[in-house]
Order: C-alpha cells, then sequence, then structure tokens
C-alpha cells in the first residue's frame, strides 16, 4: 500500500506534465506600447486599444491573448486618450522607453514590444516624408535589452524608417542582438475582394496596385499591397533593380507608353466599391494630380502602384499571368470604427509574441521601406530613374493570406478623452 500512495502522485504528475495544455494554461505575453502618440483613432489607438478594449473596440467579444502592462508616448497632445485608457484599465504610463520596458525596475520586465510611431506632430524630410522618431523609439528598446541582459520580440508599425540609412541601422541591428523583428501594414492582411491570391510560384509578368492621399503614408500601403503579391512569383524575391516616381500628365504618357498595362488599371479600378469610376467618365480625366510608382524587379518583373485622387480612393491590384490571363482584386478595409483590418494585423502580431517568430516575412518590410524612400527621392529629383542596388534583397515568404473572419458591424465612436493625468515618473 505506501508503494502504491507513492506511486500514484508520481503517476499523476506526468499525467498533468505531458497532458494538453487548456486556456488557463496558455502563457499570455506581457507587452509594451512605446508609441509617437495615442488620440483616438490614432495607429496606437486602434492597435494599443484592442488590447484593453477587446478586437471591437467595445470591451465585448474577443479579446488578443496580450496583455498590456505599460505606455509610453513620445507626444501628449490636448486630445490624448493613453491617460484616460491607463487609468481606466490601471495600466502604468511612464515617460521614458526604458521605465515602460522594466516597469520602472532594473530588469526587463515584458515579454514583447508594440512599436507604433505613425502619427504625431513630426517634421517633414527633403523628400516629403514624415519623419517620425522610429530610430530614436527603437535605439531606446535596444539600449534598454542591453542593460538588462535580454530580449523580447518587436513588432514595428508600417515601415522601418523614412530614409534607408536608417532603415538599414533598424535592421542590423535588429539581426546584431537577435531581436525577433516584425513590421509591416494592415494592407497584406486585410479582406479580398473578390477572395483571392496571386498563385505560389507562379510566373507573373506585371503587377499593377492603385494607391491614394499621401504618397509616403499611404503610398507605403500601395507597396505593401504590390509587394505581398510579388513575393509570391517563381523563384521568390529577387531584389529591386531601379526605381522612379512620375507625376501629372507624365503618369499618362507613360502609359501611352505602355510602360504600365491601361488594362491591368482598368481591371483594378473596376474592383472599387465605395468609390467607383462614375459611369460615363476615364480614369484619365478624374485624378488632378497622380503619381506613378514605377519598380523594375531584378528578374523583369515590371510592377507600377498608381495613386490617384478626385474620388477613386481605394487599394486594389491586377496582374498579368506568364499565359496572358489576368486577375485582379480589391484591398478591403473598414474604414470607420472600430476599422477592423487593424485586428487582422493584430492577430499576426499576437501569434509573433507567442512563438518569438515573425509571422510573415520581415524582409518584405525591409523592401517596402526601401523602396517608398528611393521612389520619394526619385520624386524630389524630378522623376529620375533611381538604380537600387542596396534593395537586392533575396527571399521567400512561407507566409500565405487567409480570408479573415467576417467584418463586424460598425460601431459607435467612443467618447471623447477626459483631461491627460499625471505621467509616473521613473
Amino acid at each position: 500500500m505506501k508503494t502504491l500512495r507513492l506511486a500514484l502522485p508520481l503517476a499523476l504528475s506526468w499525467l498533468f506534465l505531458f497532458a494538453p495544455s487548456t486556456p488557463a494554461q496558455e502563457k499570455i505575453p506581457r507587452v509594451a506600447v512605446i508609441t509617437t502618440v495615442w488620440h483616438p483613432n490614432s495607429h496606437a489607438d486602434v492597435i494599443g486599444g484592442r488590447l484593453l478594449e477587446g478586437y471591437n473596440l467595445n470591451g465585448q467579444g474577443e479579446f488578443p491573448k496580450l496583455k498590456l502592462v505599460s505606455i509610453f508616448t513620445d507626444q501628449v497632445p490636448e486630445n490624448d486618450k493613453s491617460r484616460a485608457l491607463a487609468e481606466k484599465h490601471k495600466i502604468p504610463v511612464f515617460d521614458t522607453i526604458a521605465g515602460a520596458l522594466t516597469l520602472g525596475g532594473d530588469k526587463l520586465a515584458v515579454d514583447g514590444v508594440l512599436m507604433i510611431a505613425e502619427h504625431g506632430k513630426y517634421p517633414e524630410n527633403d523628400t516629403g516624408s514624415i519623419s517620425f522618431p522610429k530610430r530614436r523609439l527603437f535605439g531606446d528598446i535596444v539600449s534598454t535589452f542591453e542593460k538588462t541582459g535580454k530580449v523580447v520580440p518587436v513588432f514595428s508599425d508600417k515601415h522601418l524608417a523614412d530614409k534607408w540609412e536608417d532603415v538599414d541601422w533598424f535592421w542590423q541591428t535588429a539581426k546584431k542582438h537577435n531581436i525577433p523583428l516584425m513590421a509591416g501594414s494592415s494592407l497584406p492582411q486585410s479582406w479580398r475582394i473578390p477572395a483571392i491570391d496571386l498563385k505560389k510560384d507562379s510566373a507573373v509578368k506585371e503587377i499593377v496596385v492603385t494607391s491614394y492621399h499621401r504618397l509616403d503614408s499611404y503610398g507605403f500601403h500601395g507597396l505593401e499591397g504590390l509587394q505581398c503579391l510579388a513575393e509570391r512569383r517563381k523563384g521568390g524575391e529577387t531584389g529591386v533593380k531601379r526605381v522612379r516616381c512620375l507625376e501629372g500628365e507624365e503618369v499618362w504618357k507613360a502609359m501611352d507608353r505602355g510602360e504600365f498595362s491601361a488594362k491591368l488599371l482598368e481591371q483594378a479600378v473596376a474592383k472599387f466599391q465605395d468609390r467607383p469610376l462614375p459611369a460615363g467618365k476615364t480614369i484619365r480625366e478624374l485624378p488632378k494630380k497622380p503619381s506613378l510608382f514605377q519598380v523594375e524587379y531584378n528578374d523583369g518583373l515590371k510592377a507600377t502602384v498608381v495613386t490617384l485622387d478626385s474620388g477613386l480612393a481605394e487599394w486594389a491590384a491586377a496582374w498579368t499571368n506568364e499565359d496572358g490571363t489576368s486577375e485582379a482584386f480589391l484591398y478591403r478595409l473598414q474604414e470607420d470604427h472600430p476599422f477592423a483590418h487593424f485586428t487582422n494585423l493584430l492577430k499576426g502580431v499576437e501569434t509573433m509574441m507567442q512563438t518569438g517568430k515573425p509571422t510573415w516575412s520581415t524582409e518584405r518590410t525591409l523592401m517596402t521601406s526601401g523602396l517608398l524612400d528611393a521612389l520619394l527621392t526619385s520624386k524630389r529629383d524630378g522623376g529620375k530613374w533611381l538604380d537600387t542596388p542596396y534593395l537586392n534583397i533575396a527571399y521567400k515568404n512561407d507566409y500565405d493570406w487567409r480570408e479573415p473572419a467576417p467584418m463586424p458591424p460598425f460601431t459607435p465612436k467612443p467618447p471623447k478623452p477626459v483631461k491627460p493625468a499625471a505621467v509616473k515618473k521613473k
């Protein structure tokens, strides 16, 4: 009997050790939000806010399997929302990045970092791109990693930086310190109408993507919408040979010369739903100042992003296959509260924080960050072709787009934030 009494607890302990994990046993990563500014509908709000208010931003329904434990904001405008949310959810707000990552101590106290630098009052650089302090913020994150002797996964919202030297520094620094890094925008994970993708390892001849609004912030979405397709072609990504940016009438002259397909542009615009081309109108007669991003890849693939205006304001893509057939779809976003396309992005971030491995290839955002700077440099220099040997970035992405859950209904906009509370000092 004595032997049985000893053996039974031991057996039960082994059964417990190898039993399937339950939701209660799952580790919920503790994360810090490091952001430039957190006001209503900012990226910090629609990404970081989901950690506190759920995927629907109303405190109901599904919540991310991430726990927000600290906040740092570089700026605190009058319409700041972070302090009110922090007070409501008992989350500390720190006035230093080191404080947010250590919770005021001397050891790293988080399992991951969401770096969101997309809004706020910052100057433009010489190419017209807003200079968000991404290098400074990431530098402070890395310094804290060095001091504490530990690194954790970092997600950087949208592009890595606005200038190539900072993009390259960002990338090389992450590699040097073995920091799991993922970045990018919400567009590649959004809904698609129809729900199709460029077939993996297919031979594609040309891709055309539509975009709108600012060439830096929205143009980046267009480039990510392009690159998430281009990287799927036969052989994977081979790198970019050269780029050019044209504006105004030069866009249509390039189309007339056959430098990009008018047919593919028409097919993409034909997918627009909220802002379709008015009956009896042609694409070229509506935009007042269109812009054209031209990208020539090392393997001969030709791709363009056409930025439109005057009501033609949606993202869509079209491409020509090797056999001459073509396909097109609309990138479908939810352009009002709760902006559910950020749910699709955050689910990818959630997986990365839990596994320590990027959900999709970070090389995609390395490429699109470099492309954006090169294209805006071409624009600054009068639309000259710009050789890009530094974009000889070859990679393959194993991630496959999956149709997200149905878009949730619009929800009432949240109340205006209360007056900001005092910042907790380190």
